[in-house]
């Protein structure tokens, strides 16, 4: 008797690191979290964008904090002792991103992620990769690369 391999491929699953900021839920790949910090507050920067809260120093590297309910649009109250920085690998530089709260670390199908509906206001500008619902609550994955501004640029 013959077996036949099956020509259904397992699909691929997605860890990612889900965390809160204001109200919302939202989530980025594990693999671009290199670690989670308590909140530090940072030295601010003249002439740096709003979003940008300022550098800290990480184990001897300056190191740029995103303010994300800013850089999202998000009504949120001042930073405290409750945030969280998270350290994320974002094209070619490492970044510190302030959220609320970090929630978990899920599993997710690849076969569950969905598309965001096209309805931003500027269609050259989306943050969200893709949707999904996962536990009972909608969790919206963030394209970091879009979300944080690219540094490596000349600026003319």
């Amino acid at each position: 008797m013959i077996e036949r391999e099956a020509t259904h491929p397992e699909p691929t699953e997605r860890e990612l690191l889900s965390f809160k900021v204001g109200e919302q839920e939202y989530s980025v790949d594990i693999m671009s979290v290199r670690e989670i910090r308590g909140w530090t507050r940072p030295t601010p920067l003249p002439h740096a964008a709003p979003f940008v809260r300022g550098v800290i120093n990480l184990r001897g590297t300056v190191l740029p904090i995103v303010d994300l309910a800013k850089r999202l649009g998000i009504e949120v109250e001042e930073a405290s002792e409750r945030n969280v920085i998270i350290v994320a690998k974002v094209q070619h530089q490492t970044v510190g991103v302030l959220v609320d709260a970090v929630s978990d670390i899920l599993a997710i199908s690849e076969s569950e992620l969905q598309q965001p509906p096209e309805m931003v206001a500027d269609a050259g500008t989306t943050f969200v990769e893709a949707i999904t619902v996962t536990q009972g609550r909608m969790l919206r994955i963030l394209d970091l690369d879009s979300v944080l501004p690219d540094t490596t640029k000349d600026v003319a």
